[in-house]
């Protein structure tokens, strides 16, 4: 089965989705807080859920939606499961850093079949199908071929509850800047995980996240060649909040080093 079609339909939907994002970016956007202290949500957000949930809506009627702005308990495998995050890094967007996404990613059975990340502030644009590899621009793109900790670059985040839990990451983060060649954080999981699979990065793990933050990025970096776990190395479960992502060479000194904190 080939999933070209709809990769292609993502393409055109991210495509889409970023001019939203261009148009507000230097507007007076309106900016409320939810949930967490911290947690942001602006009109550009909503602005782009509502546009890509009738986009798809319109096109695949019996395909089921999941954003981050209308979570809902939608089942993760629950047939046909487009996963949005519609500004990906919406702290970032509201302080104008340029490290701003729009993700979308198909699930079929729970699985993804199609990811696309979108930075239409810096114009880069990953995609990956099933079975198909993952390309930066036109161009496919591969993980890099670092094979040693001490000489990887890394990019981890924090999760909007890190004042109120001990589970924060940051004695993760302290201890693998210190075993690594330095950690970064650009507050947007949707782009980190997209620069390991362009080679970018050697790696990255995080905790506190939602499926729309990784449903498209997971596919990126297994079809470039990498590699996707729990923090323990058995299979990522979304619910968990949790990942690790890597080149594939580090990913065993990674968990064993996430083992120490």
């Amino acid at each position: 089965m080939t999933y070209k079609p709809l990769l292609e339909f993502a393409l055109e939907a991210a495509r889409e989705a970023g001019q939203i994002i261009r148009q507000g970016w230097n507007t007076s956007f309106q900016i409320f807080e939810k949930g967490e202290g911290g947690d942001l949500v602006t009109e550009i957000d909503l602005a782009v859920e509502s546009a890509l949930f009738k986009k798809i809506g319109a096109k695949f009627p019996t395909h089921h939606l999941l954003g981050e702005e209308s979570a809902g308990n939608v089942p993760l495998d629950e047939g046909y499961l487009w996963v949005i995050d519609p500004v990906d890094g919406t702290t970032n967007f509201s302080h104008h850093f340029p490290f701003v996404a729009v993700s979308i990613g198909l699930l079929y059975l729970g699985q993804p079949i199609v990811g696309v990340v979108y930075n239409p502030i810096l114009e880069e644009l990953f995609s990956a199908m099933k079975g198909g590899g993952a390309y930066f621009q036109e161009k496919k793109c591969h993980v890099s071929t670092i094979n040693a900790l001490p000489k990887s670059l890394l990019a981890t985040g924090f999760a909007y509850d890190r004042r109120g839990t001990e589970d924060n990451n940051y004695r993760q983060f302290c201890h693998l800047t210190q075993v690594s060649q330095g950690v970064r954080r650009a507050g947007c999981a949707s782009i980190d995980l997209a620069y390991v699979a362009a080679g970018r990065l050697e790696g990255y793990w995080e905790r506190g996240l939602k499926p729309w933050d990784i449903a498209a990025g997971m596919l990126l970096v297994t079809e470039a060649g990498g590699k996707i776990s729990s923090y323990e190395g058995g299979p990522v479960e979304m619910a968990t909040g949790r990942i690790l992502a890597s080149n594939g060479l580090v990913h065993q000194e990674l968990i064993d080093e996430l083992k120490k904190c």
